[in-house]
């Protein structure tokens, strides 16, 4: 979960320039729900229990980024997004209230107990202010990264109930992806180029 490769990322100016008008909306359906059923009476690894930590408040950067564009933009696709968030925040804290692990989630907006998610959030809620463009472009990164952080979590893990909600988390971060990008083809009118994952699993993703 290279966080520091990210921001190099936004650093170098691989997000791109804001462009003026054009929008696109997409509905996000449900993307999961909170975890079911009892977790195993196994104890986490190290590594899961971080895991699991991490991925409640990278799921919270997630919603409060996109709740910020909203803000700024009115776009539906920010509004529809953040409610699919927030259901994969609770699925997460369903597996920590299960397995016993104190919440990191702070209840306030934009606020983080991790400080590299909190720098990251206020890097990209900066970033996706420039533009619709811009805040696309954030969305479909975040979502690339993501996406990369669940399937390393689940290679972590061979716990089911975990394995489960991450499944979920993954369709619906590859949903968003796809929401994203065709907002972001609509305003811009370019072809949208991966910026962490690989273009060929974008790609993949994607349809194409």
């Amino acid at each position: 979960m290279n966080k520091q490769v990210l921001l190099g990322l936004i650093a170098c100016g691989l997000l791109g320039s804001g462009m003026p008008s054009g929008v696109g909306a997409e509905k996000c359906s449900g993307c999961c729900s909170p975890a079911s059923g009892a977790a195993s009476t196994e104890a986490l690894t190290n590594a899961e229990a971080r895991d699991l930590l991490f991925m409640r408040e990278e799921e919270k950067l997630a919603r409060d980024v996109y709740n910020a564009m909203h803000e700024l933009y009115s776009q539906r696709v920010f509004s529809n997004i953040p409610r699919a968030e927030q259901r994969h925040m609770e699925a997460i804290l369903g597996l920590l209230n299960a397995y016993g692990l104190d919440d990191p989630a702070k209840e306030d907006a934009g606020q983080f107990s991790n400080e590299e998610l909190q720098k990251l959030h206020d890097t990209l809620v900066a970033q996706g202010a420039k533009s619709k463009q811009d805040a696309f472009l954030v969305g479909a990164l975040i979502e690339e990264v993501d996406i990369e952080d669940i399937v390393e979590a689940m290679e972590r893990t061979d716990k089911a109930d975990i394995l489960a909600v991450y499944s979920n988390l993954l369709s619906g971060s590859e949903r968003h992806l796809n929401a994203f990008v065709r907002n972001y083809e609509a305003i811009s009118g370019k072809t949208y180029t991966a910026q962490k994952i690989s273009q060929e699993k974008v790609d993949a993703i994607l349809g194409r």
